[in-house]
């Protein structure tokens, strides 16, 4: 490391450089580490969790690894080597598994921990800088989270490290994830919350349905469907025969029928008129699929569909206060 100050992007791109080198170790001689490690963690029986450890900088990565984990549908905790000699060991059960980060492979609070996990038969991997220190070597599985140099001027502060832990916590993670085939609506049930939960609402948590969704019959005159879409101000109605969808009413279709017969429009019925061809959606569907559906198709409202019966109608308003994608 040069003693010259360095400028914040030098200290990026040590970081970055850290990245690279942790993405070509992993795509060459630590490939067949990662893969056993990601086995480990596949194989735990449902009910079972992983556990995540460190102290310090360590620590904080670790409560980050399993946030990670349970977003992605893993059950994970973060367990304080310190809390864990004191009591809180008894959070792990046998059958569960532990992540434990030590860039020197030798902290000692963890190192204290081994003898107990080796005891219940709990499995060990292990993120680390020394691929023969103690902890390592004591691992069912040692993953090299080595670094050429820190970002910190003086090459002490944990900095390339701890990022390097993170991005391979993030694989760890989102490669188990897409092994259990964790889908965007398993995302979506987990994130309920602030704008993120709303991008992934389901569209039947935003439709309007009930007394609130525009619906005709076929055979219902059209001074009665002005009515109901002016009521209902959806800009459109629903036209059902039964509870089955016939097709659709929108503002544009009663302004081109205007055009075309004049006065005498309002001797049509909606069975007449209506778009037999709606643009419809799943009440399963997630928000943000409506949006880019309405979005491609240039439209307005989708209605909302479940084996041929209609359930509700979801409007572009309801989904403007969606996250930019």
């Amino acid at each position: 490391m040069s003693d010259h100050a360095l400028n914040p992007a030098d200290y990026i791109r040590i970081e970055a450089a850290a990245l690279h080198y942790l993405a070509d170790r992993f795509d060459g001689p630590g490939r067949p580490a990662f893969d056993r490690a990601l086995a480990l963690c596949a194989a735990l029986e449902t009910g079972r969790r992983i556990a995540t450890t460190g102290i310090g900088k360590s620590g904080i990565i670790a409560r980050k690894i399993a946030a990670t984990l349970n977003s992605t549908g893993t059950a994970a905790f973060y367990l304080h080597p310190t809390d864990a000699l004191h009591g809180d060991l008894g959070m792990i059960a046998p059958g569960d598994l532990v992540i434990a980060l030590s860039y020197s492979g030798e902290t000692e609070e963890i190192l204290r921990l081994l003898p107990s996990l080796a005891r219940l038969k709990v499995p060990v991997i292990s993120l680390t800088g020394c691929l023969t220190s103690t902890l390592a070597v004591a691992s069912a599985e040692a993953l090299d989270v080595s670094v050429s140099e820190e970002a910190c001027s003086l090459n002490l502060a944990p900095t390339a490290s701890t990022t390097v832990m993170v991005a391979l916590g993030d694989a760890l993670a989102l490669s188990l994830s897409q092994r259990r085939g964790f889908a965007p609506q398993d995302f979506a049930d987990l994130h309920p919350g602030g704008p993120l939960g709303r991008k992934l609402a389901r569209v039947r948590d935003l439709m309007h349905s009930g007394d609130a969704l525009p619906q005709v019959a076929l055979s219902t005159p059209m001074p009665e469907v002005i009515h109901e879409m002016s009521r209902k101000k959806l800009g459109m109605t629903t036209v059902v025969k039964g509870k089955s969808l016939a097709g659709i009413i929108s503002d544009g279709d009663l302004r081109r029928l205007l055009e075309r017969v004049g006065p005498h429009a309002l001797d049509r019925t909606a069975g007449d008129i209506m778009n037999r061809t709606p643009q419809t959606i799943a009440p399963t569907a997630l928000a943000n699929e409506a949006l880019l559906q309405m979005e491609e198709k240039k439209i307005t409202s989708l209605v909302v569909v479940h084996k041929g019966l209609v359930e509700g109608v979801i409007h572009l308003h309801d989904l403007w206060q969606l996250p930019n994608q």
